[in-house]
C-alpha cells in the first residue's frame, strides 16, 4: 500500500469473494457469520486518506475480521453466536473496536464462534452455535477447529482477512490458535479494554489478535491497547501498554534467556504423534541459545488442574445481566433468566446441547458469598502466587514454555499472557503450536521469544484445502 502496488479497496474486495468462495460455498467452513455491507466504502475512504497523504495508524486499509461476542455499533449484529441475539445491533462500539477504527482497521464482518463463549453447557462442539452452526477446521474435517474464538483462527488461517480478533476466559484464543496453526496472543488481564465484549468472567476475560506471523500480531496487539474509563483493569496499562510491539522482535531474541519446561501435569496431556513435535520444538529453543531448566514444574499444577471453580459461573450471572441490561431498546433479552426462558421456548433450535451451565450460572448467589470468595482466593493461590510466580522466580525464568494450549487454564486464572505459535504438524496434518507463558505485562518479552522460534522454524504452512 505504501509503495502504490496495492489499495485497500482491492485488498477488502479479494478477502470478501474469498469468504464467498471458500466459506460459504465448496468448503463452507463457517468461519464468517456475516460480512460488513459497509467495508468496501471504508475501504474506499482510507485510501483516500492515503492519497491525500494522511494515515491513520498501522492499520491503515487492513482489514480485520471480529469473534461475534465483540460489539460494533454499525449495520453488523453482535449476537455471541446464539439466535437469541441475531437480530441485535449495539448501541455502541466496543472500546477495542474504536481502537481498531482509529487506528485504519476495515473491520470486515463477524466470526463465527462457540455459542456465549462454550459457556452455555457442557458437551457443546468447538465452534458450533445456534446462529452459525458447525465452524471447520482447514486442516482437516476430522480435526476441531478449537473454541471458542473458532471462527476468527479458521479465517486467518483460511486466508479470509489479514488478521482476526477472539476473546479468552480459558484457552478460547490458544485453543483455536493451537488447533489452525496460526499466532495468537492472550494479553495480560487489563492490557485490552473488555468495554463492548459479551462477558463470561470479569476475573479472566480477555481480547487478543490472530495472525499468521508475529508480526502481524504484535502490530494488532498494540492497536488494541489503551486505558478505558469503562474497564478499571485498564488503568494499571498505563505504565505497561506499548503502542508498538514490533520494536521488541528480534530473530536472535532467546540468546540468553532461561525458559522453564513445567512437565508434571502439561506434558501428560501430549499424544503419542505430538510428544516427538514438542521434543524437538524444545531442542530448537536450546539451539537458539536459550537455557531450558527442564523440568521447571510448577508445584501447584495438579493441584490447580483438580481444583473446581465456581468463580466463572458466579460471575457470568453478573456481567452478563450487566452487559444485557446495557443493550437496551436494540435486545429482546435483558437478562440471563430471559436468556433460559427464550432457549427453553425453542428446544429444537437452541437446545441441542442443553443449557447447564446457564441454569447452574443463573441458581448462584452474590459475589459477596463464601462459595465465591473461596474460589477466588484459590485461584489466584494455585495459579499466581504458589504456582507461576513460585516457579519463575525459584528457577529465575524469563518464560515457561507450554506444549500446544495445556497451559492455559493456569495462565488465564492468573491473568497472566500467553503467546502461541506455529510448532509442527503430526504425521496425519494435525497442527501443534507451543506456547511462551509469562507473569503480567511480560507481552514484550514473549512475542520477542515467539518471534525468534518462529524466524528459525517457520513451521506454519497454509493448509492445502485452501489453496
Amino acid at each position: 500500500m505504501q509503495a502504490g502496488r496495492l489499495t485497500s479497496a482491492r485488498l477488502t474486495e479479494r478477502f470478501l469473494q474469498r469468504v464467498a468462495t471458500c466459506d460459504r460455498s465448496g468448503l463452507r467452513l463457517n468461519a464468517v457469520l456475516e460480512v460488513n455491507p459497509q467495508a468496501g466504502e471504508i475501504a474506499e475512504s482510507l485510501d483516500r486518506e492515503r492519497a491525500s497523504g494522511a494515515i491513520r495508524g498501522p492499520l491503515h486499509g487492513i482489514p480485520v475480521l471480529l469473534k461475534d461476542n465483540i460489539a460494533t455499533a454499525d449495520r453488523l449484529h453482535t449476537s455471541a453466536g446464539s439466535l437469541a441475539l441475531r437480530d441485535c445491533i449495539a448501541p455502541h462500539d466496543a472500546f477495542l473496536v474504536m481502537r481498531l477504527r482509529e487506528a485504519g482497521g476495515v473491520i470486515l464482518g463477524k466470526a463465527n464462534m462457540t455459542e456465549w463463549a462454550n459457556f452455555m453447557t457442557t458437551g457443546m462442539p468447538a465452534g458450533y452455535s445456534s446462529r452459525g452452526g458447525q465452524v471447520k477446521n482447514p486442516y482437516g474435517n476430522g480435526l476441531s477447529p478449537g473454541g471458542s474464538s473458532s471462527g476468527s483462527a479458521v479465517a486467518v488461517a483460511a486466508h479470509l482477512c489479514t488478521v482476526a480478533v477472539g476473546t479468552e476466559t480459558s484457552g478460547s484464543i490458544l485453543s483455536p490458535a493451537n488447533q489452525n496453526s496460526v499466532v495468537g496472543i492472550k494479553p495480560t488481564l487489563g492490557l485490552v479494554s473488555r468495554s463492548g465484549i459479551v462477558p463470561i468472567a470479569g476475573s479472566q476475560d480477555t481480547a487478543g489478535p490472530f495472525a499468521r506471523t508475529v508480526a502481524d500480531a504484535a502490530v494488532l496487539l498494540g492497536a488494541m491497547t489503551g486505558v478505558d474509563a469503562g474497564d478499571r483493569a485498564t488503568r494499571a496499562s498505563r505504565r505497561h501498554a506499548r503502542p508498538d510491539y514490533g520494536k521488541f522482535l528480534d530473530a536472535r531474541g532467546l540468546e540468553g534467556v532461561r525458559l522453564g519446561v513445567p512437565r508434571a501435569t502439561f506434558f501428560d496431556r501430549l499424544g503419542a504423534a505430538e510428544t516427538p513435535l514438542i521434543e524437538a520444538a524444545l531442542r530448537t529453543l536450546s539451539s537458539l541459545g536459550a537455557t531450558l531448566v527442564d523440568p521447571a514444574d510448577i508445584p501447584t499444577a495438579r493441584e490447580a488442574a483438580d481444583f473446581r471453580s465456581d468463580v466463572m459461573l458466579y460471575e457470568f450471572k453478573r456481567d452478563l445481566n450487566r452487559y444485557l441490561a446495557g443493550l437496551g431498546e436494540t435486545s429482546p433479552i435483558r437478562s440471563l433468566r430471559e436468556l433460559i426462558r427464550f432457549n427453553e421456548a425453542r428446544p429444537r433450535e437452541m437446545l441441542r446441547f442443553g443449557q447447564v451451565l446457564l441454569l447452574a450460572a443463573q441458581s448462584t448467589g452474590g459475589l459477596r458469598t463464601s462459595t465465591y470468595s473461596l474460589s477466588r482466593a484459590e485461584d489466584i493461590r494455585l495459579a499466581r502466587t504458589e504456582g507461576i510466580d513460585q516457579t519463575m522466580e525459584r528457577e529465575r525464568l524469563d518464560a515457561l514454555v507450554f506444549p500446544g494450549w495445556t497451559g492455559a487454564a493456569i495462565g488465564a486464572r492468573a491473568g497472566y499472557p500467553s503467546v502461541i505459535v506455529p510448532a509442527g504438524y503430526t504425521a496425519e496434518g494435525a497442527p501443534i503450536g507451543l506456547t511462551f507463558l509469562g507473569r503480567a505485562w511480560s507481552e514484550p518479552t514473549l512475542l520477542r521469544l515467539a518471534h525468534a522460534f518462529e524466524s528459525a522454524t517457520r513451521h506454519r504452512r497454509p493448509p492445502e484445502s485452501i489453496a
